[in-house]
């Protein structure tokens, strides 16, 4: 008897193979999320109030809506538990989120590791294009709207590091747009938590292919290599709360 081809019908053994996959990938989400969950309602006191407040809040005014249009309240509730469930997660993984952010405030590496874990979209994220000994860093990203230099660090160190950078690249792109933010929580900077919503609400200023070409053009750019010492994440607990975040959208 031949055998079957390698793209031929899933053998049994496959089939339970992939459920036995599936099912422990379920069972690390919920053990992240239960993780999740205790760490945050041990620092965030109205956690729970407000989960329990979204879950019967919602319920209850589905159920009072079904009353209005005359469906039996038996019928309303379960629709109205779900959607109550499903808004208290949401409220749940806002609050984790906004946690993370207020941790990784002020952090060396904070920027570059919100753009490179958080940021949506084709961008062309190049951590630490330019850098000092005390961890001030400029980062390059690439997107539809032309090129965005980040700067982190202290004001009085990252404002000529930027501008330098800045002409730097300006020779090489020509009419390409160049923005610029430095990310901190003094007059005129930018939070670290509005980093990634300010970027996609740029405006689209070249096509994907431009952004490939120019990604190519600036990578080859010879000049300073990034900083060794600057870390890739502002602290441990950053990278636990992103699983965190990523289970809970996969759970929503």
């Amino acid at each position: 008897m031949a055998k079957s081809a390698p793209d031929g019908p899933v053998t049994k053994d496959e089939k339970k193979a992939l459920k036995a996959a599936q099912k422990v990938a379920k069972k690390d989400r919920r053990s992240q999320m239960w993780q999740a969950f205790n760490m945050q309602r041990k620092e965030d006191k109205r956690l729970i109030p407000y989960m329990l407040l979204a879950l019967l809040g919602t319920a209850a005014v589905i159920v009072g809506l079904g009353l209005l249009v005359s469906i039996p309240w038996y019928f309303a509730l379960p629709f109205g538990l779900i959607l109550g469930v499903m808004i208290a997660m949401l409220l749940f993984a806002r609050r984790v989120q906004s946690n993370v952010y207020t941790k990784a405030e002020g952090q060396p590496g904070a920027a570059a590791w919100s753009l490179q874990n958080n940021l949506r979209g084709k961008w062309r994220i190049t951590p630490a294009v330019a850098g000092t000994a005390q961890l001030d860093a400029v980062h390059r990203v690439i997107g539809r709207p032309g090129v965005v230099l980040i700067a982190e660090g202290a004001p009085h160190r990252v404002k000529p590091l930027l501008a330098q950078e800045k002409k730097r690249i300006a020779r090489i792109i020509g009419d390409t747009p160049i923005y610029d933010f430095i990310v901190g929580t003094e007059d005129g900077q930018l939070p670290l938590r509005k980093l990634n919503s300010s970027l996609l609400k740029l405006p689209r200023n070249i096509s994907p292919k431009a952004v490939e070409e120019l990604d190519t053009r600036l990578t080859a750019l010879k000049g300073r290599s990034p900083q060794a010492g600057l870390p890739k994440g502002p602290l441990p607990a950053g990278a636990k709360m992103r699983n965190v975040q990523r289970a809970t959208r996969k759970r929503g």
